[in-house]
């Protein structure tokens, strides 16, 4: 079991939120930890990355009312006060950034010290809603363990516990052991994600939807060509990417015809049951109102113009396999 005790970067008291953000994009935190690694399923390489190299702007203003973000700060203390309750352990907060010792971009900010027990000496607190929640029914989050391993790995500790605010009632506490095998592969693969950041070199797309929003992003589109012919490697890729396409389309009319085939049998009725099997809800929506903005725009065309706004345009990824030889004259 690793001994070391982590550096004190920074004490976080005197540090206003633009700097705060400044620092922790010096390196990965323990909430970037299961991002780096590639296993976050809210965010990609790709767009940590993009945080890290200051390609995205850094957020001046903190998250509001209707951001989960808010709601876990302003509960994080009565998250903590009710573990002291539950567990009869006495808590304080860190104040401070730390960091690793020999890996230098290895950062963490813990929530709440625990403070005299030989057990466990870090307290993470979460909360979840009614949709987070279903993330917690089989324990703790693969992504959050990765997280409180991270921290396990910054400060040498041997446990931490996960207090975790439920639907805002229920409390859950999970105790997280270190691992050793699951720090050393955390470390070469921060590592490796980290040369990403130094060198200035994108990590790859993963196919989420947060790397298609960053590469939306990052690249706004140009009128220029790139000739690939040469390159077997993406050569390869489109020619899979043209066969995936197709087989998805003969699917999607398959199950189109599936569908059309259900909805003839059902004729007026709005739900068609299969036994054990499950049933089908085919529910007319009730009426609603749309506007009709070519027929403002003939009536008050100065109206709309006083209200029109220009909206930029956005990148469409079209394929194209006909592709007709030039010949010269």
């Amino acid at each position: 079991m690793s001994k070391h005790a982590a550096l004190r970067l920074v004490d976080t008291r005197t540090l206003d939120r633009h700097q705060w953000l400044e620092v922790r994009n010096g390196g990965i935190g323990s909430s970037d930890a299961a991002t780096a690694v590639g296993l976050n399923p809210y965010k990609s390489q790709l767009e940590l990355w993009q945080e890290k190299t200051g390609r995205k702007p850094v957020e001046e203003a903190p998250p509001g009312q209707d951001d989960p973000r808010y709601w876990g700060t302003l509960l994080e203390p009565l998250v903590a006060s009710a573990y002291q309750e539950h567990t009869g352990h006495r808590v304080r907060r860190l104040n401070a950034v730390l960091q690793h010792p020999s890996f230098p971009y290895m950062l963490a900010n813990i929530d709440r010290e625990v403070v005299g027990s030989p057990d466990v000496q870090i307290l993470e607190c979460k909360t979840a809603g009614e949709f987070g929640s279903r993330l917690w029914k089989d324990g703790v989050p693969e992504y959050v363990q990765l997280q409180v391993q991270h921290q396990l790995a910054v400060t040498g500790k041997p446990a931490a516990d996960v207090a975790v605010l439920l639907c805002g009632q229920e409390l859950r506490i999970h105790r997280i052991e270190r691992d050793e095998e699951v720090i050393s592969r955390l470390i070469v693969l921060e590592a490796r994600f980290w040369e990403y950041v130094i060198n200035d070199v994108e990590p790859p797309a993963d196919g989420s939807e947060s790397a298609a929003r960053t590469l939306r992003s990052l690249y706004r589109g140009k009128d220029t060509v790139v000739d690939f012919s040469q390159d077997e490697a993406l050569a390869a890729t489109f020619t899979e990417l043209v066969a995936i396409n197709a087989a998805l389309t003969r699917q999607e009319q398959h199950a189109e015809r599936l569908k059309q085939t259900l909805q003839q049998a059902m004729g007026d009725a709005s739900v068609a049951r299969f036994g054990s099997h499950g049933e089908v809800i085919y529910r007319r929506s009730k009426d609603g109102t749309a506007l009709d903005a070519k027929r403002l725009a003939a009536d008050h065309p100065a109206i709309v113009a006083a209200y029109t706004v220009t909206r930029p345009g956005s990148r469409r990824f079209r394929i194209n396999t006909e592709i007709k030889e030039i010949t010269s004259c």
